[in-house]
């Protein structure tokens, strides 16, 4: 039997309401699923995404990142992969602990007294997935196949665990060693900064300083006049 199976026609392109149809078939039949189960089980190319940070709400530049990590997974479906896509959550660092801190009022030297380092965890927590929803929009508005479902959380003891694991592994086949490198320093968050965090906004900001300059007159004498050709100088100490 011939399928005569037609593709849509359109009188007029709209993509947004094209991208739909297209979603919403994937969806109901399954497609991503089907993209993995079809391929053989001893073929398997592993796609752990690199776990933004739900903290704040995603940009146009995590749609550009995310389409270029979306091509290979897509080229390796192609060439008969079964690709696991394992999606995940990066639910630590600066940011999230100043975002907190503002909130509630304190500063580091208050975790521990005003407020529990229990308490501040979980407030962190909290914090840390506020925009889970609007990134998992996202994922699937712009096709990104993804499992969220079943997503690794930074934050979680066993992927803590695991690090540390690998970590000893590096350890003991030698892997380690110590160096020395200047790191930008925060002395009002008591820690060091990356560079992701020194490009946060607000990082920087422009004040005026008042600065004060001590003029000391060299004496003249024959060798400063040698020097100076009897002109009245002075050594000057700058100091805010």
């Amino acid at each position: 039997m011939i399928n005569d199976k037609k593709f849509n026609e359109y009188d007029s392109i709209n993509y947004f309401d094209i991208s739909k149809e297209v979603i919403s078939f994937w969806k109901k039949n399954k497609i991503f699923q089907k993209s993995i189960e079809t391929r053989p089980k001893d073929k398997i190319y592993p796609f752990y995404e690199g776990p933004p940070s739900a903290n704040g709400m995603p940009g146009i530049h995590h749609v550009m990142a995310r389409t270029i990590k979306d091509i290979f997974c897509r080229y390796k479906t192609l060439k008969g992969y079964r690709v696991y896509r394992k999606g995940g959550w990066d639910t630590h660092g600066l940011p999230v602990e100043l975002q907190v801190e503002k909130k509630l009022g304190i500063t580091k030297d208050d975790i521990g007294s005003k407020i529990s380092v229990e308490e501040y965890n979980n407030e962190c927590k909290k914090a840390v997935m506020q925009f889970k929803t609007k990134w998992e929009e996202l994922t699937e508005s712009i096709g990104y196949w993804l499992d969220i479902n079943d997503a690794y959380i930074t934050f979680d003891n066993n992927y803590i665990e695991s690090v540390w694991w690998s970590l000893k592994k590096l350890y003991d086949n030698n892997l380690l060693y110590k160096g020395y490198s200047i790191q930008p320093y925060s002395p009002a968050a008591g820690t060091g900064l990356s560079s992701h965090e020194l490009n946060m906004p607000g990082a920087y900001k422009t004040i005026k300083d008042t600065s004060l300059t001590a003029q000391f007159k060299i004496s003249k004498n024959e060798k400063t006049n040698k020097i100076f050709g009897g002109k009245e100088c002075y050594f000057t100490d700058g100091t805010v």
